[in-house]
Order: C-alpha cells, then structure tokens, then sequence
C-alpha cells in the first residue's frame, strides 16, 4: 500500500519540469489563458442546452440503467416509466449563475494547487504530489477519458453545424457517404465515414504541434469571433424583447431553478484546461488563477446574459428544440442574425476543440515523464518545443472513432470524468494544506477546508445524478486502467525506480 500511495516531491516536480531536453516554451500570459479558458468552456452548449433547461424535459426509463442513482434512491423509478424535468423558465438566468457560484468552489481549489505547481498535467499532477500515485494514474487514465470523449462528441457536432451551414448558405450538399459515420444515432442516416470530422480534428491537430504560441493566437481569433457572435445576439435580439414572457419568471420554483442548473452544469466544463499550460506561462504564480478565475466569471456573465435574452424575445415553454437559439431567431426572422449566431457557434465547437486537444497531449506527456506511460508520449519537438508525438497521437485516437460512430451517447462520461477530477483537486488541497502548511502559496483557497469540502459535496451530488450507466461505463474505463498500472506502469514509473535503488536504512 505505501508503494500505492508514494507521492512526488513538488520541488522535484519543478526541478524535472526544467529539464532542457523535456521542458516546454514558456510564451503564455494571463490574456492567452483566459481565452484558452473561454475556448474551452463556451462551446455550443450555450446555443443548444438553454433551450432544454428552460423548458424542462421528459425522459423515458427504458430500463433501470437510463434512471439516475439519485432517483433511484428517492423515487424508485421503473421501466416503462417517465421521468419529468421542470425547466427553469426565464429564472434559468439564476441557474447560470448558482452553477457558476457552484463551480467557483472548485475553480479556487484548481488556483490554488496550480500556482503551487505549475507543471503540465493538472489534476493528474496534483495527485501524484498530494494524494499518492495510484490516484495520480486513476484521474490521469480518467482526464485521458474525459478529454478524448468530448473531442469526440466536438468533432462529431462541428461536422453538422458545418454541414448546416453549407446547405443553407451555400446550397451545397455533402454526399451522405463522406458525411455521416457508418454507425449513427438514431434516425441519422448511415455512411461509410464523418470525413469532416476527421479533417477538422486533424488541421486542429497541425496548428498544435506548431506551437503553443500560434495555437493560442489561433484560439484568441476563434474566442474573438465567437464573444462577437454573442454579444450580437444580446444586443441584436433585445429589441425584441417583450417583458410578458418573463412573467412569472420562476414558473417551477425553486426546483426548476435545481433542475435547469442540473441540465446547465456540463456547458461550465473546460475551466479546469486552463492548468494543464502551467508549464508554458511565463508567470504561472500569477497568472494561473488570473486565467482560471476569469474565465469562470466571464462565462458566467455570458451565459446569464444569453438565456436572459432568449427567453424575453420567446415564450419559455417553447424553446425545448436542439437549437433553440437559432429557432427563435427564425421564428423572428432575424435571418442575419442567426447567421451570424451559426458562424459563432461553429467557432465553439472549434476552439474547445483546439483547447481540450491541447490538454489531453499535456496530460499523456506528463504522465509519460513520470514513467507511467512509453518515453514516445514525452518527446518534445526541437524546434517547436511541442509534445508533437502526443499531439498527433491524440489527434488520430479522437478523430478515426468520430467518423466511425456518433459518440453523442457517451458524452456523459466526460461529464463525470470531470466531476470525478474536481474531488480529487478539492481533497488535494486540504491535505496539502496539513502536510505542508508553511509551503509558499501564490493564491490561497479562503476559508479551506470548507470550500473545498463544499467543492467536493457539489460534485457528489451532480454526480449522482447521472444515469447508472454512466457510472458503470466509467468504472469499466477505470478498470481497464487499473489493469495497465499493474502489469506496466507500476513497475516502470520513475518513482518507484528512484525508491527501489536507494540504499537501505
């Protein structure tokens, strides 16, 4: 067990991190992180899920395993049966904002730790130098989940958003046989290969081996055009606002309030990538909560602005479509308008695509250095100073399966990946701070332990509320890791090897 739980010295975390021929270009400023921030976490979430958590939804129970676990436990849902969801209503503005007071818990634990340590990794990082190496391989093998499946499910969705687009501005039409995978959703037509979502995951996959640099410009350009594409629709849309459809303004109550934040949660995803360019800021102390910290509250501001507006310019009850924003546009024919919401909403699925790509190359070339995986994952390019074997690697493992299948049903593993990781920052924060108390703090978490401990019940809770078969999805993946950890990665992490040829006492 004291193997297991063996944990690195966070001075020799920083020492390795400065090696010549492993480290990483140091270019990036609070500005690049928080656009890599915003990148990330305003996808096309905020012009789809608004339309369901407003109006609530009703979920039909096939079997046991579609029920969540809290559900299970407080109604004893059956096959056969229905599970209602009462949406927010116009009151969904609050719920933007109590998941992103929610969510502030754990984006001050992430603050903390990463202006500690300012190493590529994240969460996997934070493991290893708090918690131990078998939790550092268990949210290591779980971040290579999180970020593959929502790559996956990005790739997938920009492929239609762009297929869209081509019909009804240009007239063009994709032949089916290049544009729909050979195992789609259901009632999506069947082809031999996505090649769209193959493309675009492999160019995004170029611009990152380039450099982090150029990648980050590259996602400034894209986060530019898609605030502008915002900020048109508030400001283009609010004339149109007619101040009876916020009356009442929470239909549902309170529970409505819960229920629309439930739905919401997932569109705050991606604020945690921030830390995996610990290792590429020039002042990573100062300037990782900056990126962390803004990001979160500057989405928070869009959001509630977003779902404000649209549900002033349209009955409430009626905005339970997949693209309610685009819908309510047309129903006003602002056609400009919602063209331009079309162009802002393909430059979020792209630059989440761009920002979670990033991440997952950090992640496999973190945990490559530390021995956990094999040395390919951990070379760096001479010249562009990028971890170009992981890169190319992670953009061929997302690419390939997204034009294969439509991996929509599995997004909500990345959902609980995430949730998954938040516990283990938030619990790597309160024993840090009793095991190393005096140890320097850029960014200190007020009143620990109890925001990360309030941090941590929060993520329980939205993670009971996931169907069951999420759950055994996720622990199928943890099981397949844990298998990899003991036949390879125990016996080859440098850790163990550094332990194992020290002298004896």
């Amino acid at each position: 067990m004291s193997q297991l739980l063996r944990t690195k010295s966070i001075d020799d975390l920083i020492e390795a991190s400065l090696e010549p021929a492993k480290s990483l270009r140091r270019t990036l400023g609070p500005y690049s992180l928080t656009a890599l921030g915003i990148g990330a976490v305003i996808g096309s979430g905020i012009f789809t899920v608004t339309g369901t958590a407003a109006a609530g939804k009703v979920l039909p129970i096939r079997s046991a395993l579609d029920a969540t676990l809290l559900d299970l436990m407080l109604h004893g849902v059956h096959a056969g049966s229905q599970m209602g969801r009462p949406g927010a209503g116009p009151a969904l503005t609050l719920s933007f904002i109590l998941v992103g007071l929610a969510c502030c818990f754990a984006a001050l634990c992430y603050a903390e730790l990463a202006s500690m340590i300012p190493i590529a990794g994240s969460a996997y990082t934070y493991a290893y130098a708090t918690l131990g190496e078998i939790f550092a391989w268990i949210i290591g093998w779980d971040l290579i989940l999180e970020y593959a499946v929502s790559n996956m499910s990005v790739a997938v969705g920009f492929s239609a958003y762009l297929q869209d687009l081509f019909e009804n501005v240009l007239g063009f039409h994709l032949p089916a046989q290049i544009a729909f995978a050979p195992i789609p959703a259901p009632g999506q037509p069947a082809g031999w290969f996505n090649l769209p979502a193959l493309i675009i995951t492999i160019a995004v996959t170029w611009i990152l081996t380039r450099g982090v640099k150029e990648s980050a410009e590259t996602n400034a350009a894209m986060v530019i055009v898609k605030l502008i594409a915002i900020l048109a629709f508030c400001l283009g849309a609010a004339r149109a606002i007619n101040p009876a459809h916020w009356r009442p303004f929470a239909p549902n109550g309170f529970p409505g309030i819960l229920t629309g934040a439930s739905i919401i949660f997932f569109s705050y995803i991606g604020f945690d990538s921030v830390s995996t360019a610990a290792e590429e800021c020039r002042h990573p102390q100062r300037d990782l909560p900056i990126g962390i910290i803004a990001t979160l509250v500057i989405c928070t501001v869009l959001y509630a602005s977003v779902s404000l507006v649209l549900t002033g310019i349209v009955p409430w009850r009626g905005l339970g479509t997949d693209s309610p924003v685009a819908d309510a546009l047309k129903a006003l024919g602002f056609n400009r308008l919602r063209l331009i919401v079309t162009a802002g909403a393909l430059m979020g699925m792209l630059s989440s695509l761009l920002v979670y790509q990033y991440g997952q190359a950090r992640i496999w070339f973190a945990m490559s250095r530390d021995g956990l995986l094999p040395r390919m994952f951990s070379a760096v390019h001479r010249r562009f100073k990028t971890p170009h074997v992981s890169t190319w690697i992670a953009g061929f493992a997302v690419g390939i399966p997204a034009g294969i299948w439509d991996i929509d049903t599995f997004a909500e593993l990345s959902n609980i990946g995430t949730l998954f990781a938040f516990i283990i920052v938030s619990a790597g924060v309160i024993v840090l701070r009793r095991r190393q108390p005096h140890r320097r703090r850029a960014f200190r978490v007020p009143c620990a332990p109890l925001f990360p401990a309030i941090s941590i019940v929060c993520c329980l809770v939205l993670m009971m509320g996931l169907p069951l078969l999420t759950w055994l999805r996720f622990l199928s993946w943890l099981g397949i890791g844990l298998t990899i950890y003991f036949l390879y990665s125990k016996t080859r992490s440098l850790l163990a090897q550094e332990m194992s040829s020290r002298p004896a006492p």
